[in-house]
């Protein structure tokens, strides 16, 4: 019994559009991008994660770069597999002597079909899981910033991730109603591209528009603690030569502003369909911000004009939804009700 435990390994994942965050032995083991190069002609997987991001938008026609992962569900079953099994074994490396027999548990969004529940599952299945469950994203974020999610009180959490802002008021184990809506971290970055080509007649790709995004995202045009200039390379589109700008946090914060007003208006139903005492709860204890997108500089204040309530932003709202998909892993008994087989 002691060797079968010591095969047996536990491991929590969040599998997102744009990152893919692994905990095992109550640690973050893995925090890559959600993305995988594969050799055109042999189909092998040549690199997973950073190495395989290195690799984005800069290959030649035998290396095709592929994200698994299309507004939080799987869009490429093969390539998802792929890329959640290359992931395991940065944790437990294939030469072992005895291959870990896996209990997963990954976070799904909350507006997810029963087929993309599907997909999921048997790609945790075929990547080598003994048991899989799944917990929805606002309640693994909600457990991972300390909110006690089996109590009668409503909290309301905002999870704005690459592919999907989840919106759920939770209460009692539950979901007692949300707002799932596919504008996110994705739609900032096109926006950002859009908005370089519009503007300024200059065509940058994805990763440049990550960079400007984490560098001078902003939500406000007008911040207290603004960031400095950022320059912007990319190819003129007049003349096709390359060439180099400087872009400000106030331009970024105009392009994005019609993404964040959808975000505004999921916000507003979602808190318009919350029964009364619920609605009483988050006035007294505000709104939860998690996921990559809290981190735009001036969006929790910008939320919080529009909804007139005090909003929270996660310590490391990057790591919430994993956190939370561990401690649910860890007390699969005390959570059980969270969790879906």
């Amino acid at each position: 019994m002691g060797i079968f435990n010591f095969l047996t390994q536990e491991i929590a994942i969040d599998l997102g559009t744009a990152n893919t965050l692994i905990i095992a032995h109550d640690k973050v083991m893995v925090d890559e991008p959600s993305i995988v190069a594969i050799d055109r002609k042999t189909e092998k997987v040549i690199a997973v994660g950073k190495k395989a991001m290195q690799m984005h938008e800069k290959t030649h026609e035998n290396i095709k770069t592929i994200r698994p992962l299309r507004d939080g569900v799987i869009a490429d079953f093969q390539a998802a597999e792929s890329m959640i099994r290359g992931m395991i074994s940065m944790i437990f490396p294939k030469n072992r002597l005895f291959k870990p027999s896996l209990v997963m548990v990954i976070c799904i969004p909350s507006g997810i079909t029963e087929v993309e529940k599907r997909a999921v599952k048997d790609s945790a299945e075929q990547a080598g899981a003994r048991e899989a469950y799944l917990i929805h994203e606002p309640m693994a974020a909600a457990l991972g910033i300390g909110l006690d999610v089996q109590e009668p009180v409503g909290n309301m959490i905002i999870d704005i991730g690459g592919g999907t802002t989840e919106i759920a008021v939770v209460a009692l184990s539950g979901i007692v109603c949300d707002q799932s809506i596919r504008v996110a971290g994705d739609e900032f970055t096109a926006d950002i591209v859009d908005y370089m080509r519009r503007q300024h007649n200059l065509l940058i790709g994805e990763r440049t528009a990550e960079s400007i995004k984490i560098n001078v995202g902003a939500a406000l045009t007008e911040l207290d603690d603004a960031p400095e200039d950022y320059q912007v390379s990319g190819r003129d589109l007049m003349t096709g030569i390359p060439k180099q700008l400087v872009v400000t946090y106030s331009e970024i914060a105009h392009s994005l502003d019609k993404s964040i007003s959808k975000i505004e208006e999921a916000i507003l139903k979602a808190l318009e369909t919350t029964p009364p005492e619920l609605a009483s709860d988050i006035q007294r204890n505000g709104i939860y911000l998690t996921g990559g997108g809290a981190l735009l500089r001036g969006l929790d204040k910008r939320i919080s004009q529009k909804t007139k309530l005090v909003v929270h932003v996660a310590d490391d709202p990057l790591k919430a939804v994993v956190r939370g998909t561990g401690i649910a892993l860890k007390n699969r008994e005390q959570y059980a009700a969270l969790l879906m087989s």
